[in-house]
């Protein structure tokens, strides 16, 4: 009688002794694009207004001579304080613009107008 148990033990465990296994790995990567660094330099002109277009240009008469700049859409105009000067700017005003680019290319990125 034991060698029947025992055989019929042996019968149900071998199916699971030489039964396969599956194993499934996922690998997940990631791609990262090269960052491209621009930098932009700001510098300023300062003199005295002496034409004033709003949204369109601004020429400032400096020790080098008069200066045209485009005003963009993102240009600011403020006082010494920091806060947005809503009138137009006058000829002979005092001012300092802050621009980016050279030459014919000075884009104004904000005019801070001296406070008398």
């Amino acid at each position: 009688m034991n060698k029947i148990i025992i055989a019929l033990v042996c019968a149900l465990v071998a199916p699971l002794a030489f039964g396969q296994t599956s194993t499934t790995t996922t690998e997940q990567t990631t791609a990262t694009e090269p960052t491209t660094t621009t930098q932009t330099t700001t510098t300023y002109t300062a003199g005295t207004v002496t034409t004033y277009e709003p949204s369109k240009t601004i020429v400032v008469k400096s020790d080098e001579g008069p200066v045209s700049f485009a005003l963009g859409t993102a240009a600011r105009i403020v006082n010494g304080a920091g806060h947005v000067v809503t009138s137009a700017l006058k000829p002979g005003q005092r001012v300092h613009v802050y621009y980016t680019g050279t030459g014919e290319t000075r884009v104004v990125d904000h005019v801070v107008v001296d406070e008398d």
